[in-house]
Formats: structure tokens, sequence, C-alpha cells
């Protein structure tokens, strides 16, 4: 018999830790709905206390704390000791760039159901969600409230480092009125406008997706410098400023609703104003798992959830040339991001 040679015994384990993804997921999901990294905080916690706070025996406890230490989640202190390593740390309520509620949204059945029906999707191009539970994915979160208000914090947790990025990297000095179009709770307007004083700001957003924002606004002392107005962006965007964002947006729609978001933005622009769109730009050759964020993974995300899709930079170009606008230059974040900026005026 021929022995498996070292080749294919590495082709294996990368087989296997694909075949084994959701089962880490899994766990994962589960540390996050314990809030479990709030409960062994800064420093070591002991299993046995831990078991009695959850009311789980402490053997069947440790099975899940020795699967998170082989992730990376936690750290073994000691015998029936654990400590959280700087990953576990992010599913931290409270801890800088914490991830938490990104966790939470992303491993609840609306985002995790519609994955087993992909091949509907693929075959129809219509997201499976609407399969699942019966309406699309934002009628349905206006349904369920608490499920909106999850969805809307996760969205902010995933903004906040590309909000950094964007008001350190882009230069918003030559403006007056920035207008976030989907600018959602505000952490990317927040962002902006503490770093460029002289600057007003609108977000522009359903009432239920703006609805965060006027208490995020208070607390960083902006409420006098930015503006919340609401609407449908498929029909109009609110006109005066002189640079529009629309930030991860475009990717939520098939092409024909993403032109129609453009030509909002188009009439709304005026002669001189500027776009910035910020998105994933999928590279125009397959990039093996470029930095840990895979967008041909979102891509299928889009799919399923919303029918919508990620893109190339040949795509965006051709949406925004049939919304009569044009693309004056592109600027990739950082990778850890994941996103890049296209800068679009009138054609």
């Amino acid at each position: 018999m021929t022995g498996i040679g070292t080749d294919q015994a590495k082709a294996r384990g990368t087989l296997l830790r694909r075949l084994f993804g959701s089962r880490i997921t899994e766990v994962v999901a589960l540390m996050a709905r314990l809030d479990l990294a709030d409960a062994i905080g800064d420093g070591v916690a002991d299993v046995g206390d831990l078991a009695r706070a959850y009311d789980i025996p402490a053997p069947q406890l440790q099975r899940l704390l020795r699967a998170l230490v082989s992730l990376g989640m936690c750290v073994e202190a000691g015998p029936g000791k654990v400590s959280l390593s700087e990953t576990g740390a992010l599913l931290r309520k409270d801890c800088p760039g914490s991830m938490y509620e990104f966790a939470r949204f992303h491993t609840a059945a609306e985002t995790t159901r519609p994955w087993l029906s992909l091949e509907h999707s693929l075959r129809t191009g219509k997201p499976a969600f609407d399969e699942e539970f019966g309406s699309p994915l934002y009628d349905h979160l206006g349904a369920h409230p608490e499920m909106s208000a999850r969805f809307g914090a996760a969205m902010g947790d995933e903004s906040r480092a590309a909000a950094e990025a964007i008001a350190a990297q882009h230069d918003f000095s030559g403006y007056r009125m920035v207008t976030d179009i989907g600018g959602g709770d505000g952490t990317l307007i927040t962002a902006i406008l503490r770093g460029n004083p002289g600057l007003q700001g609108t977000i522009f957003d359903t009432e239920e997706g703006a609805a965060p924002a006027v208490a995020r606004l208070r607390a960083a002392g902006l409420a006098d410098r930015c503006s919340i107005v609401t609407g449908d962006f498929f029909t109009a965007v609110p006109t005066g400023a002189d640079l529009f964002l629309v930030k991860s947006t475009i990717h939520n729609w098939d092409d024909e609703h993403a032109v129609r978001i453009l030509r909002s933005c188009r009439t709304a622009l005026g002669d001189n104003g500027k776009l910035l769109i910020v998105d994933v730009l999928l590279p125009d050759r397959v990039q093996p798992d470029p930095a840990g964020l895979n967008p041909y993974i979102k891509d299928l995300q889009m799919l399923v959830l919303l029918g919508g899709q990620e893109r190339t930079r040949a795509d965006f170009d051709r949406l925004c040339a049939q919304a009569g606008l044009r693309i004056a230059g592109a600027e990739a974040l950082p990778p850890h991001v994941g996103q890049s900026m296209l800068e679009v005026v009138r054609a």
C-alpha cells in the first residue's frame, strides 16, 4: 500500500480545517452567547467558579474551555485556571475595539441558516434568507427590534476600524459638509468630524437605521455639528454637501438597485461634489484568503443574505458609468480593514 506523501498530508489537513470550520464557529459563538469573556475578565478565572456561575457541570465546561484554549481564544493559566488571550478579549463588551456584537450577529440563526441553502441562491440568484425566514433581511429586522439593534451594533463594530482608517487616510480639509449615506449609528461620521473640527456632517438613513446615531453623536459632543435626515436612498439623497460617503452599502444590492443608489447620489452631487465609495474591491485575479478577510466568502454571504455581491474595479466602473459617474481615483485601506476607497465624480 502506498503511504500518504507529505504534500497530500498537508492537503488533508487543509481540507479538514475547511470541513470543521462550522464546528469551530459554534464553539466561538457559544463563548459569545454565554458572555464568557466578560466572566473571565482581566485576570485568571477558576473553572469551578465559572461552572457554578453558569450552572454547568465543571467537567463539561472544562471541555469547552479546552477547545477555546486550542483555538487561541483562551490561555491555560494552570490546572483548572484560564485567562483570555488577546483574541478572546475582543469578545468582551467593554473592550476597546470589541467585536462582541459583530460575533453575536454573524453567528445568529439569521446569518447562519441561509448558508444551508447556498445552492438555491447560486441557481436562482436570489437570497436564501427570504426562503428561510419568509421575508427579506431588512423587513425581518424591522419586525424584530432586538435583532435589528444587534445588527446595527454589529455594523458599528465592523465599521470602527474602517472609520479610523478613513478618517486618518483621506484628506477632508477641503470640504465644508459631508453626508454619510446609510450612515447608521454614526460610527464613521463621528471619526471624521472628530479629526476635522471645521467640518459639518449629515447622517442619512432610514428612521430605524439612524436611531442609534442620536446617542452616539451626543456622547461624542457632535450633536451641534451633525444633523440626521431620514429617507430612502433609492428615491433621493439630501443635497447641500460637497462630499458624500457610501460605505458598505453598494455591496448589499444587485446591479439594478446599486445603480439606483448611485443615480440618487449623482443628482445630489451638483457639478463639483464628490462621492467616496468605501467597499470591498475584489482583485482582478483570485487571491487566497488575503489578510484573513476572505472577500469571496463575503461575496457569497451578500448573495445568501441580501442578493448583493462584492465587485471588482471593472464592476464599479460599469455601475458608475450607468449612473452618469466616473471613478477618478482608488485607494486601498489597510489590510486589516479589507476595503478600498473609490473617489467618484460626475462623468
